[in-house]
């Protein structure tokens, strides 16, 4: 047990507090191990109605998985130190969590108020509701780590209109409520400092509702609040010209071809990252756009132990989150470098089988 991750049954509604708020509730498996039995005895329990996630603190819902402790199991293997366990079950407990809640019997209402990137994105966006805030900053990163966009983006990256998806993966771009609301990741949106009584509502009007849902949808109405405006409607046009290119060196012409100061940044963005991790991405979400969720999260677990075996992870995280100095020396450090052959194998099954799921 862990009270980093905390699960309570209140009335007709099961919660779940992500409470690690000095590390802006980051994933960590012993959180994994205590929110999965819990989803799956309140899905279970008929006096269980709905479920809410929700991060502790004021600065994040959940501000990624903790890739800190897998890359340091991942050296530890590099360096014949042991046999690097939680690079496999790490990502392997986060992916099956990702689906219980995808595939989750009841409503599952996440409220992103704050920080919310990778990981944490894993935790909401498969939901039946996802609630933002005025606080809310969501982001996929992972090209700047040396990974990829994974807990599920295979899936829903693919799925946002247009090439907004593409564009979110590959360049890591951060987005707020309006552009949440724009793209279809969020359903709703409130105030931060009305979450508090949203839940307490939520426990009032569900305690003898003939429809949890009708019930749900009315105290959510009841605290909506107007997002900020998008901005990525603005750019929305020229993303889906310039992404519209069968190759990530095709969308870096399209955008010289395009020119322009968001086109200029948008290059500077996507150069800054892993050669690799770009190219790897590209391939992950044209293949994912064709898959079912299951398919998808057993390619994001195959890709995440080639990633593993790989360079860039562990440059990418020293450089973010271990030495700081934002200076990643990538290997291959520039796109055409980048083997095809090495590309491929990212999607080809793990020596140690793939992901597999209950029921």
């Amino acid at each position: 047990m862990t009270d980093e991750a905390i699960c309570t049954a209140r009335g007709p509604v099961g919660h779940i507090l992500l409470n690690r708020p000095k590390a802006l509730n980051a994933l960590t498996l012993p959180m994994v191990d205590v929110i999965v039995p819990a989803l799956k005895s309140w899905a279970a329990d008929p006096a269980i109605k709905l479920v809410v996630i929700r991060g502790a603190g004021d600065r994040a819902f959940c501000a990624g998985g903790d890739v800190r402790a897998v890359w340091d199991a991942g050296l530890q293997r590099k360096r014949g130190e042991g046999a690097g366990a939680l690079t496999a079950a790490f990502f392997a407990a986060e992916y099956r969590l990702n689906r219980m809640i995808k595939c989750f019997p009841k409503p599952y209402v996440a409220l992103m108020d704050g920080i919310t990137m990778g990981g944490g994105v894993g935790l909401s966006v498969h939901g039946s509701h996802r609630v933002t805030t005025e606080k809310t900053l969501l982001a996929m990163p992972e090209t700047g780590i040396g990974l990829f966009p994974d807990v599920g983006g295979t899936w829903f990256l693919p799925r946002l209109p247009g090439k907004l998806g593409l564009y979110l993966g590959l360049t890591g771009a951060r987005v707020m409520a309006g552009d949440l609301a724009y793209t279809g990741i969020a359903t709703h949106h409130s105030r931060s400092d009305a979450l508090d009584d949203l839940e307490k509502d939520l426990e009032a009007a569900l305690d003898d509702a003939p429809d949890a849902d009708a019930a749900l949808e009315a105290v959510l109405g009841h605290h909506a609040a107007t997002p900020d405006q998008p901005t990525l409607a603005a750019h929305r046009a020229v993303i889906d010209r310039c992404f519209t290119a069968d190759s990530v060196e095709g969308i870096l012409a399209n955008l010289a071809a395009e020119g322009g100061e968001w086109a200029a940044k948008t290059t500077a963005t996507l150069l800054a990252m892993s050669p690799t991790s770009l190219k790897v991405t590209f391939e992950q979400l044209r293949r994912g756009a064709a898959l079912e969720f299951d398919d998808c999260m057993r390619l994001e677990f195959r890709m995440t132990q080639a990633v593993m075996d790989g360079h860039d992870f562990y440059e990418g995280i020293r450089s973010v989150l271990v030495d700081k100095d934002r200076n990643p020396k990538w290997q291959p450090a520039s796109l055409d470098s980048v083997d095809p052959a090495f590309v491929a194998r990212h999607f080809d099954p793990p020596p140690g089988g793939d992901l597999t799921f209950e029921g």
